[in-house]
């Protein structure tokens, strides 16, 4: 019985491991394929979910508390985010990675960040979208395809409106 037990979890261990190596070759999600779909709830409990904002131009920034790089861009995020909020067809969403809530809230809050930002629990949105690092953030187009992917800080409200702006034509 034991010797079962054994090889039951080294196979289950060796599945593990394959599919991790597989999700690490894959690589990226670039421009033009799907937007994955996911589900973030945040911080004070609303839930968003992606396919629900079909027809809507979705922004989604990974960043997280302790990430120095996205301190930088919080600012230009939230201008932005302020900038389209009138339009009704524009959806920031903030997605907090491996990070605990009290730095985060305190991190929004320094930054005066409004839009909708959640945390991402078990990882599973970001390893949805293959981040490698904080700040990422995919900006998904009326038909729900990655339009761009900005790797990194994003160094104004003009290059983020750039980017936008001609979605909404």
């Amino acid at each position: 019985m034991k010797k079962l037990l054994l090889w039951s979890a080294l196979a289950l261990l060796i599945v593990i491991l394959s599919v991790g190596l597989y999700r690490s070759q894959q690589g990226q999600i670039n421009v033009g394929q799907p937007a994955p779909e996911f589900t973030l709830v945040t911080f004070s409990g609303e839930s968003y979910q992606l396919s629900d904002y079909q027809g809507s131009v979705v922004v989604v920034n990974f960043w997280a508390s302790w990430c120095e790089t996205c301190k930088p861009e919080a600012k230009d995020l939230e201008a932005a985010y302020k900038f389209y909020k009138s339009r009704g067809d524009v959806l920031f969403l903030g997605v907090d990675y491996v990070d605990t809530e009290p730095e985060a809230l305190a991190y929004l809050k320094e930054f005066g960040i409004t839009y909708p930002n959640g945390p991402d629990l078990r990882t599973e949105i970001s390893q949805a979208f293959r981040i490698r690092g904080v700040p990422e953030t995919f900006i998904i187009d009326q038909e729900g395809l990655i339009a761009h992917l900005q790797i990194g800080p994003f160094l104004s409200l003009e290059e983020i409106k750039a980017i936008i702006d001609p979605l909404l034509k």
